[in-house]
């Protein structure tokens, strides 16, 4: 065994003096070393708010390069303490180290030490990947004597300084300051300094964010090799080495997490992975930071309650948008992004229920039946997909004769269904599809119920047509792209497709209005200021629950429902969605702007049941537009 250990330490000394050799021959060779002094690892692309303000980033890896006078001595001093204590002295490669690492690597008859400089470290970095092979060794230790030939030391340090790895997709000093600490490196001190560079040993062993007990054993014995080199006194070590490692909690929680994934995806399609991550594009996108702060508050603390009194699976989504323009203003895609990043505002498609009524009686009024005929509430028996069909009422109640006007405000069945049948499937599943449902419109008697998938973002732009006088128009979420130099790469062209006259919008509009006052009601007056829309939906066995609400200026559309579509019970949307929606509306600034209505229509008061004509006085009287 003697014997062996010694044929290795000649053979590897002999292999040393052989690497010096080929050094030498290589050194005359060219080598690009365009990466090290024009290293770019690109530019993250910003997201903008409405505002203009940066809300988040697209970038594969935490980086923020700084010069290095604005690091400072103590910070590079403990990098060379622990690294490199003869980086100063050596021409790229420490021959001391290599016989020393050779030595400690035969006595154990394996690879227990390295003996790489920090100019190695970083041709390591920029030229190979981690495969440790004799070939990639010796080529390591030929480009740092080459590296050393053409760049200063200085320029070496810096460089290496800016692209060490620290773990969490974390790169240089700068990003690691700002992520265990929240400052910037020209502030750190000898404490923080020696910890950043304990960690580059391992940082999945020696992260201060996971293991503040390691990282402390391993700065000590980086702060006593300060020591020792005279990079710091005695004074100085024992005041240092009696601090605790400590770690600052940074919020890492992103606004709109949701959101942000949906623009990766959408960009990364169009622009493609490189450009969107290097390429530090400028992303103007349509959310508003007030507006999505509050959204996400309501939304969780409503959720909060519901995962408690229903299920924990219960979750849901919201979107809030301008009606005139489509720019999407807030998106909730879900309770916790980190538990799913599934987006269910754009991608969970549920069964609309209710929510769809209004395409119907839009399609009646534009048949010319009016809001003030009436229809019986009764069971009824209707042939459907060759069998037999009984609809019924949430409530399992019949009201007898009411009109159509208050049977839309109610979300009555049987009198939609009987509206259906008149109208014909074909028309009202013909507006859907203009309305940008994507799901199959079966033309059933079932439509009326709204039977017919969609996600929460086809749901509003459905509803937004009342708001926004019959006018379509596509939610979107980014207004535009702009290159690193200016120049415009994407944009979205805001389209508005008329699908209905601004005099039936305005009839179904004036039904819709009289959803609220009854909602004023039950919960306070004082809630609800601006002139609103609103209908709710709700699903069989209470499977889903939606409430959409408009404003003439936002329209904002909430779903409530297990992931799974398992019933949540005995729920209805004025216990699940509705508080969402007003949660987040109590937080809007009331600007008094009214609906505008086609100057042709006039106000009529009629009897909700007999829709004969009535007063404000009349405890059954409804407010419609003839």
């Amino acid at each position: 065994m003697v014997f062996l250990r010694y044929l290795f330490f000649i053979l590897f000394v002999l292999g040393s003096f052989g690497c010096g050799a080929l050094c030498y021959i290589f050194s005359h060779h060219s080598v690009d070393f365009e990466p090290l002094a024009h290293y770019n690892p690109g530019k993250p692309s910003i997201l903008l708010d409405d505002e203009g303000h940066e809300w988040a980033r697209f970038q594969l890896d935490w980086r923020e390069p700084i010069p290095l006078e604005k690091m400072p001595v103590h910070l590079r001093n403990a990098f060379i303490a622990a690294e490199d204590w003869q980086f100063f002295s050596h021409a790229g490669i420490s021959w001391k180290g290599i016989i020393r690492s050779l030595i400690t690597n035969i006595i154990h008859i394996k690879k227990v030490q390295g003996a790489s400089t920090i100019t190695q470290q970083l041709i390591k970095l920029l030229f190979f990947d981690s495969n440790k092979t004799f070939t990639r060794k010796i080529k390591e230790q030929i480009y740092a004597i080459l590296a050393e030939r053409q760049f200063t030391k200085e320029q070496i340090l810096q460089t290496y300084l800016n692209h060490v790895y620290f773990g969490h997709g974390i790169y240089g000093v700068e990003a690691a300051s700002q992520r265990f600490w929240g400052k910037h490196a020209q502030a750190l001190t000898i404490d923080e300094s020696a910890t950043l560079a304990a960690v580059i040993r391992s940082p999945g062993n020696y992260t201060p964010i996971l293991y503040p007990l390691s990282a402390q054993r391993r700065r000590n014995i980086i702060l006593g090799s300060m020591k020792k080199l005279g990079f710091i006194t005695t004074q100085e070590y024992e005041r240092v080495i009696a601090v605790s490692v400590q770690v600052k909690e940074i919020e890492t929680a992103s606004l709109a997490p949701h959101l942000k994934e949906l623009i990766r995806m959408q960009l990364e399609d169009e622009l493609g992975k490189e450009q969107l991550y290097k390429g530090g594009l400028v992303i103007q996108t349509t959310l508003n930071r007030v507006m999505q702060e509050n959204a996400q508050k309501t939304f969780n603390k409503q959720m909060l309650e519901l995962k408690k009194e229903i299920n924990p699976s219960v979750d849901g989504a919201l979107i809030a948008m301008e009606s005139a323009t489509g720019k999407v203003k807030a998106l909730v895609g879900g309770f916790d992004f980190n538990q799913s990043k599934f987006n269910r505002a754009w991608h969970t498609k549920r069964q609309m229920g209710s929510v769809f009524k209004p395409l119907l009686y839009a399609v009646a009024a534009a048949q010319g039946i009016s809001f003030a005929s009436t229809e019986i509430d009764e069971p009824i028996t209707i042939a459907q997909h060759n069998a037999l069909w009984q609809p019924n009422n949430y409530n399992n109640r019949f009201e007898g004769e009411m009109t159509l006007a208050y049977a839309l405000l109610r979300s009555n069945n049987i009198i939609s269904v009987k509206t259906l049948l008149k109208t014909g499937a074909q028309p009202v599943a013909a507006l859907a599809k203009a309305c940008h449902i994507c799901e199959p419109i079966y033309p059933y008697p079932s439509l009326a119920l709204g039977c017919v998938d969609a996600p929460l973002k086809e749901v509003i732009g459905m509803f937004n047509i009342f708001a926004n006088r019959g006018l379509y128009v596509e939610p979107h979420v980014v207004s535009w792209v702009k290159d690193n130099w200016g120049a415009k790469l994407y944009k979205t062209n805001i389209v508005q497709e008329r699908l209905l006259p601004e005099v039936i919008v305005g009839k179904v509009t004036k039904v819709l209005e009289l959803g609220i006052k009854r909602w004023r009601k039950a919960f306070n007056e004082e809630l609800i200021s601006d002139e609103v829309i609103c209908k709710t939906g709700t699903t069989n066995d209470c499977r889903t629950c939606w409430f959409a609400g408009a404003t003439p200026e936002l329209t904002t559309a909430v779903y409530i429902g297990c992931d799974d579509n398992r019933s949540m019970g005995d729920v209805y949307p004025i216990h699940t969605a509705f508080p969402i929606w007003l949660g987040l509306h109590k937080t809007l600034t009331p600007t008094g702007k009214k609906f505008v209505y086609d100057s042709s229509l006039r106000t009529i008061f009629i009897n909700q049941w007999t829709g004969q004509l009535t007063d404000r006085n009349d405890p059954d009287g409804i407010e419609i537009f003839a």
